[in-house]
């Protein structure tokens, strides 16, 4: 049994935990659940021994421990499955998890390695060949081979950060009957999650963090989606939404044989055709990895086209540039914000302004006007609600779900007939998620047409019109949203084709 009392941690300028208690029983998920920025990951670093706690105390089977690095909660039986796989890719499974375990011979004798991993994966079904290098894996394969690291090690609580946030539906069913077996023969389990029905399936106890405090403790017998989220944000939150039909219109985007090629030379998106109309959204769905970014990035100029076209309004383009796209009436939202969206030492008014700063009336004889700019970004980050000090606060210094609206107010001012957006909401908090889901649905009612790119099922399945699945840089089907359902998808997403 798991204890953690009173845990108090403070950074400069920061209190992320604040007198946090945690108790997990053996044969028990205990889900911690809370925005980002509510504690949750500096809580389970204080549990790793990755943060010593500034107050409080940790308690394992009734006895009081310190831990003061990882290796000391490996000892102690606690393992850790991070969100971004912990695995060296050019070594094979059994070398991956004899990594760090010591001994005269290293990595020399894989032989009781091997036979300890079959054993440990015939008993909980991780269906993994120790002889497998990691690079071959598919990602669900991945994951099973962190949870294999870990319970080779004896590992009594198991700490799971996000786990499901590279699976497919069919994936994360397996993981959870995994997941389940872990619990049946004994061992706890602390899950992380911000998809609350996937929390609401597979929890026993539930612990809500919110601005490092425990805000709520419950079971879900006892709770709803609606109810955790409000725990989560201290409001009310709206979690499903019903997307009025309409009539779209022409077709703004047009992607004919897209072909394009990824960073390590391989063919990342194959012949990729596509459309979409005004009044429409479009959703892309399929696991990371897949040619998604290729794609949005490749319709936006950033990287060379091989072969195929794409149109926009009505015109080819005919040399793809961010400026001459831009030019043509497309917005894009990419989906690593800090990297391609903003620029972090950029001020916020600076990042608001970074498309439009040379357009009238915001310039007069190449002089910048900066009433004209004070008071647009003024209004954007009023329209957009979002929370910074000053317009002159540098965009670092925001949090992730802020920064995503600096972003979104730039792009969505743009009055652009064309939106391609990647990851809307990847990273944010749900009242953040929550708005920009409002403001896309408005961009839709006012007639843009919208590609929608996100590894987030739930959200492509609320917001789109059609669905497209890409797999491999292909196509593998396409259905509408009112004849979608999660398994139909989830299937195609894995390599199952559509039955017309």
């Amino acid at each position: 049994m798991l204890e953690m009392r009173g845990i108090t941690k403070r950074f400069p300028g920061v209190l992320a935990n604040d007198g946090v208690d945690l108790t997990v029983l053996p044969g028990q998920v205990h889900t911690l659940l809370g925005e980002n920025g509510a504690g949750k990951s500096t809580l389970m670093k204080v549990l790793y021994g990755l943060y010593q706690p500034d107050q409080g105390s940790i308690l394992l089977d009734g006895e009081q421990v310190e831990i003061h690095s990882p290796n000391d909660a490996i000892a102690r039986g606690i393992g850790m499955i991070h969100q971004h796989f912990m695995l060296v890719p050019t070594l094979t499974v059994a070398e991956n998890v004899a990594l760090g375990l010591g001994g005269r011979r290293g990595l020399a004798d894989m032989r009781p390695v091997r036979k300890r991993l079959l054993e440990v994966s015939e008993q909980y079904g991780l269906r993994v060949d120790p002889d497998a290098q990691i690079w071959q894996l598919a990602v669900g394969e991945r994951q099973r081979a962190e949870i294999l690291k870990a319970l080779y090690r004896d590992a009594r609580l198991l700490v799971l950060d996000e786990p499901t946030a590279v699976l497919t539906p069919s994936e994360v069913d397996e993981l959870f009957i995994t997941l389940r077996q872990l619990t049946a023969d004994g061992k706890g389990l602390i899950f992380i999650s911000h998809k609350l029905h996937e929390v609401m399936a597979l929890s026993d106890e539930i612990t809500v963090l919110r601005d490092g405090c425990v805000s709520g403790h419950t079971r879900p017998s006892e709770a709803t989606r609606e109810s955790l989220a409000e725990m989560m944000v201290g409001r009310p939150v709206v979690l499903s939404r019903s997307v009025a039909p309409q009539d779209p219109g022409d077709a703004q985007l047009l992607v004919d044989s897209l072909v394009v090629m990824g960073d390590r030379g391989t063919q990342a998106v194959d012949g990729v055709s596509l459309e979409v109309r005004s009044g429409e959204i479009v959703g892309v769905a399929g696991v990371s990895g897949n040619g998604q970014r290729e794609l949005a990035e490749a319709i936006f100029g950033l990287r060379p086209i091989s072969s195929g076209t794409v149109q926009i309004a009505g015109s080819q383009v005919a040399e793809p540039s961010p400026k001459a796209v831009r030019g043509m009436g497309l917005a894009y939202v990419p989906e690593e914000r800090m990297r391609h969206g903003t620029v972090g030492d950029f001020t916020v008014a600076e990042n608001l302004m970074l498309v439009d700063y040379l357009h009238p009336p915001y310039t007069r004889r190449g002089l910048l006007n900066r009433k004209a700019i004070t008071d647009r970004c003024h209004g954007l980050v009023d329209g957009y609600n979002v929370k910074t000090p000053t317009l002159d606060t540098p965009t670092k210094h925001l949090s992730g779900g802020n920064i995503q609206k600096v972003v979104i107010a730039r792009e969505f001012s743009a009055d652009a007939t064309v939106l391609v957006i990647a990851q809307p909401t990847r990273g944010v908090d749900i009242g953040a998620a929550e708005y920009i889901h409002e403001r896309l649905l408005e961009q839709r009612a006012n007639g843009a047409a919208i590609l929608l790119i996100s590894e987030d099922l739930d959200e492509v399945m609320q917001l789109s019109d059609r669905i497209i699945v890409l797999l491999e840089g292909k196509i593998m089907g396409q259905v509408a949203r009112s004849a979608a359902t999660v398994t139909e998808v989830g299937l195609m997403m894995s390599g199952v084709a559509r039955a017309d």
